[in-house]
């Protein structure tokens, strides 16, 4: 995954040429991750350890400041989606296991709907669900985990309800969607949230409103498809 400038969308064939001449990353994209499905996970963190290092939020601006890789091996990034308890319980200690830095995007108004009620605020905001995720059973990480978290690994925002970038209309949606999970990001984990993502993976360049709200709030990076994007 190529690392892009804000000002406008690469063309593919110089997204071909970044992978070509080695500038990119490999993202590794994660939603749910069941406790059934620990041994898959962990071989496939393991195998991406064997060939790939691990990138920190640390790499990745020296990386896109300098426009070189600086380790021997080319770097992923595995990213864990949503927020969803397992995420916590199963995918970071098998990333840890791996020697590998997860980065976790959140979305932060889960984290917030009661027990109860969780069921069916993921099903109502396209948060996918599998067997294992029982009703009434918690199924979004907790604050404390965001915490803990983020002293080993990259933890930022993914909206606060799992918003499209199509759906912010108004500086209320904006507020609500981009302003204020950072700000609470930030509060928990006492770091400065760098990245965030939008349903669907909608690239930065789509929306002008929705552009300069993430520059304002101050994201550096958006994470969409077949990018990363750096929006300043």
């Amino acid at each position: 995954m190529s690392t892009s400038s804000r000002t406008r969308l690469p063309s593919f064939d110089a997204q071909e040429q970044a992978l070509r001449s080695g500038q990119y990353l490999r993202v590794v994209n994660y939603h749910n991750t069941p406790h059934a499905d620990t041994d898959k996970i962990r071989g496939e963190l393991s195998e991406l350890a064997e060939h790939f290092s691990a990138v920190t939020l640390d790499d990745l601006d020296l990386f896109r400041s300098t426009g070189r890789w600086h380790k021997n091996r080319p770097g992923v990034i595995p990213v864990f989606y949503e927020g969803y308890r397992n995420n916590a319980e199963v995918a970071a200690p098998l990333a840890e296991e791996a020697g590998l830095t997860a980065w976790f995007f959140i979305c932060t108004a889960f984290l917030d709907v009661p027990v109860a009620d969780q069921y069916d605020y993921a099903n109502a905001h396209d948060i996918d669900l599998v067997q294992e995720n029982e009703k009434g059973e918690r199924l979004a990480m907790t604050w404390d985990d965001v915490a803990a978290l983020s002293r080993r690994h990259v933890v930022t925002p993914h909206t606060a309800n799992h918003a499209e970038a199509a759906s912010l209309h108004t500086d209320l949606d904006l507020q609500r969607e981009i302003f204020e999970p950072k700000r609470r990001m930030d509060a928990v984990t006492g770091q400065d949230a760098a990245s965030t993502a939008f349903l669907w993976g909608t690239p930065y360049g789509a929306n002008p409103a929705v552009d300069a709200a993430l520059r304002e709030a101050g994201y550096r990076y958006q994470f969409g498809n077949t990018m990363i994007q750096y929006i300043g």
